[in-house]
């Protein structure tokens, strides 16, 4: 991991930062038309800075330069090693200034510093470094086409990618897009939430030092209405790349559908369980892991652990150790490595998250600011806290009389995007996996796999792909057959 610097050192690198203040389009800098959107401190509630934002004239600017690129093949029609090359490069400049983007993404997010410094920059280099050294290795096809014919089956980048971002892991989220997009030889056009710009922008310009041609790479931000829907509708673009809630996710499907059938690609929310069976053992690891997964990043996590369905007999010592473990978790200033939690997005995500908070919590429940301590409720089915995504620190905890209610308990969601299973018997612990409806599902452990391995949800969780793994490829990609007829002609009858 990488080493830590002082809370002092990490404030003084942050009053030092330039931070970006307009669209990077067709290679650099350019100054929006549109309103002046303040960038705040989700911690001190302070303005970072102003950015100009993008119009619906600097949308369709910014779409024409992509599809210029794409046409003219500025990008695509590289050799796939040079894409590669170029690529790597961008990681090189990114790990040369990743203390900069750490504390850019630490002071626009809320996020805590210690998660930026070692898990979020780490993570999404790795992740645009392991889709760059793909390129030149996913092989295309030939089918069994017999004597008189060869087909061949081509994967061609799909065009102009509209990527658009939440707020939670601004940094990480823009990896898993662009990496597979621009790996696949695509033109991306990055919409980030209002929230968190200054990472992608900064990326962005680091990408063009890289050698990322003009027009390949451009980053637009501003208001969901204006850039995000303008993006949704164009029929110049030609896929959409979301994440975010299931709600907006809904919007662009529409849009859609209202346009030109782009592609769509929705990784959208999750109400995800965490199964403890009653033969469940190391109740200590258990507990560590439910706390990893129901707080980490203040809980705004899609993946993030919000009801844990655990079994009668072993309830009562669970919830115990759980509580001890959380008590060992600081909140606080973000820019302070001793702290593993930071403050919540903004206000307004704050109050919706504090509309949970009621009398009764087993540990938990104060407010400070956008800080809200992490808390734990034990629940009914029926109670909103076990059913609504609520994207906060906010655990509901649900008995179960039998395993098998468990796992049925468990599947009565919309959602489907990722659960645990934690059980001491091999057999049960498989075939409950099995039978869980997500797209992830870890045993005796919280997490979302790694890069190897695809990341998206059944039911409301997901649409139309995968991120993540060789899977996330093929959504940047259209598949051609080219069929070549071998017969000889002098063999054949002649027709009359």
């Amino acid at each position: 991991m990488s080493e830590l610097l002082t809370h002092e050192e990490y404030k003084s690198l942050g009053a030092s930062l330039d931070f970006p203040q307009s669209p990077f389009i067709d290679g650099k800098y350019h100054k929006g038309s549109g309103a002046l959107m303040p960038t705040l401190n989700p911690s001190t509630g302070k303005e970072i800075t102003s950015i100009t934002t993008a119009s619906a004239e600097d949308v369709d600017l910014a779409v024409g330069k992509a599809r210029e690129a794409f046409d003219q093949g500025r990008w695509c029609r590289l050799h796939p090693s040079e894409r590669k090359d170029i690529l790597i490069k961008l990681c090189k400049l990114l790990t040369r200034n990743r203390k900069e983007l750490a504390v850019m993404e630490s002071l626009e997010s809320g996020k805590p510093i210690r998660d930026c410094v070692q898990i979020d920059l780490p993570e999404a280099i790795h992740t645009i470094k392991w889709h760059a050294e793909l390129i030149d290795k996913i092989y295309d096809q030939t089918a069994p086409s017999g004597d008189d014919a060869l087909s061949i089956i081509l994967r061609e980048p799909i065009g102009v990618v509209a990527a658009i971002l939440p707020w939670n892991f601004p940094i990480l989220m823009l990896a898993w897009k662009i990496g597979p997009a621009l790996a696949s030889g695509c033109s991306v056009i990055v919409k980030p939430a209002e929230q968190t710009s200054l990472t992608a922008l900064r990326v962005a310009e680091l990408a063009a030092e890289a050698g990322i041609p003009r027009g390949v790479l451009q980053v637009l931000p501003g208001a969901g209405p204006i850039v995000g829907e303008k993006l949704g509708r164009h029929v110049d673009v030609d896929m959409v790349s979301f994440t975010g809630s299931t709600e907006t996710g809904r919007l662009f499907l529409k849009y859609s559908s209202e346009s030109n059938l782009k592609k769509t690609v929705l990784e959208c929310g999750g109400k995800n369980p965490a199964v403890v069976f009653n033969d469940a053992e190391n109740l200590d690891l258990i507990a560590e892991h439910i706390v990893n997964g129901a707080f980490w990043n203040m809980g705004e996590n899609c993946s993030a652990i919000s009801r844990l369905i655990v079994h009668k007999d072993i309830k009562s010592d669970l919830l115990k150790k759980i509580v001890d473990r959380l008590r060992d978790w600081k909140t606080g200033d973000p820019l302070d490595p001793q702290n593993q939690l930071g403050a919540l997005i903004d206000k307004e995500h704050c109050k919706k998250v504090s509309s949970y908070l009621s009398e009764g919590a087993v540990i938990g429940g104060e407010i400070d600011g956008c800080y809200i301590a992490p808390t734990i409720y034990e629940a009914t089915t029926d109670d909103k806290k076990a059913k609504d995504e609520i994207f906060g620190p906010i655990l509901s905890v649900l008995e179960v009389q039998t395993n098998e209610e468990a796992i049925s308990l468990a599947n009565k969601t919309e959602y489907g995007l990722t659960a645990s299973i934690f059980s001491a018997n091999t057999r049960n612990a498989l075939r409950a996996a099995r039978e869980l409806r997500a797209g992830t599902v870890t045993v005796n452990s919280y997490g979302e796999g790694d890069i190897t391995t695809p990341f998206g949800g059944y039911k409301q969780s997901g649409f139309g792909g995968r991120d993540n793994g060789v899977h996330a490829h093929e959504q940047y990609c259209e598949v051609k057959t080219i069929w070549i007829d071998l017969t000889d002609p002098a063999s054949q009858d002649k027709i009359e």
